[in-house]
């Protein structure tokens, strides 16, 4: 056992919540504020708080005397070589897709010597979206974009796509590129959801419809815009459940209960 790493830093909050669904959270000494926010457990622990991957310092992961870091896209060269400045053990996260996710909570769960209880995660994972899938398997798909950031606009990732199509939409768009408000008009969404990155459920819904003149789209004319927690579709971790519900909920409402994280606009034009 003297394999299994004792002294973790995670620079990411999917790193973090697989630790913490993995039971495994006693190892870590050290996380950054964005861990906090989506383990708010982690408070009561005294970690250390560092920055995470996009703007790594070697010299605070040092200070922790980690035996691993832990940290995921998205990456600058120079957070990189911070991280590799502090000559711990180090491994890489760049999920894409579910199939990603699923691989990359069995490798931190083999590291952790937790093979057992990273299997159970993902099987929970997977029912949790084949059940979905099952109860949308007959009903009308309607279309639905859903944007990781307004400025410059970018629809969410991949796995954020599987998950639309799971819950019973039409995924608008390609995955993870930017696009404009235009193309986004011309594809006439029957469902926009925003879920930006770092903006937890603060995205200004009435004003982002207005000031990119989607007025017509028959999600604005139908009240169908929404905002799904950052966490729950940006964290390619276990708390994509949440998110997968939320979607459920903003496309098939007539199915599924209002979500934890669901916030549709409060106006319609």
């Amino acid at each position: 056992m003297d394999y299994v790493p004792r002294r973790i830093v995670s620079l990411q909050p999917s790193a973090t919540v697989i630790l913490r669904d993995l039971n495994r959270l006693s190892a870590l000494v050290a996380c950054t504020k964005f861990c906090v926010e989506v383990c708010p457990e982690i408070k009561e622990t005294g970690v250390s708080i560092v920055a995470d991957s996009w703007s790594s310092q070697s010299q605070q992961i040092l200070n922790a005397h980690p035996d691993l870091v832990i940290a995921a896209v998205p990456y600058q060269e120079k957070a990189l070589a911070e991280i590799l400045k502090s000559r711990a053990r180090f491994l890489g996260l760049a999920p894409k897709s579910l199939a990603d996710i699923y691989g990359d909570i069995a490798v931190v769960a083999g590291i952790m010597d937790a093979r057992e209880p990273g299997m159970r995660v993902i099987l929970q994972i997977q029912d949790a979206i084949e059940s979905a899938r099952a109860r949308t398997k007959h009903l009308p798909r309607p279309r639905v974009f859903c944007e990781e950031w307004g400025k410059p606009l970018i629809a969410s990732q991949l796995w954020v796509a599987e998950l639309v199509e799971a819950a019973g939409g039409k995924f608008i768009g390609n995955p993870g590129v930017r696009t404009s408000f235009e193309e986004v008009e011309s594809a006439a969404p029957e469902v926009l959801i925003a879920a930006w990155c770092g903006a937890g459920d603060r995205v200004p819904l009435e004003k982002i419809i207005q000031r990119r003149t989607w007025q017509n789209t028959p999600a604005a004319q139908n009240g169908r815009v929404y905002c799904i927690r950052d966490e729950y579709l940006n964290t390619p971790a276990p708390t994509l459940v949440h998110g997968l519900r939320a979607l459920a909920a903003a496309i098939h409402p007539e199915r599924f209960p209002q979500a934890d994280g669901l916030r549709c606009i409060s106006t319609a034009p």
